[in-house]
């Protein structure tokens, strides 16, 4: 189980360093556009990202036969 949560947190951590290393300006533009959207709209954005993340993570545990 431990192995399986610090897998996960490497992977957050290379596609996050994916993202500064490939499309910094990019990241930077997001970065002065998020205070300006809505708290609903980032409310939303993050409940439908945590049932993407709990859906592929269920998945994989399903297909997998683990």
């Amino acid at each position: 189980m431990i192995a399986a949560a610090v897998q996960a947190i490497g992977l957050v951590l290379v596609l996050e360093g994916l993202l500064y290393a490939l499309v910094p300006g990019h990241l930077k533009a997001f970065a002065k556009i998020l205070p300006e959207l809505p708290d609903a709209t980032l409310k939303i954005w993050g409940t439908l990202a945590v049932a993407a993340g709990v859906a592929l993570v269920w998945a994989s545990h399903a297909f997998s036969g683990a």
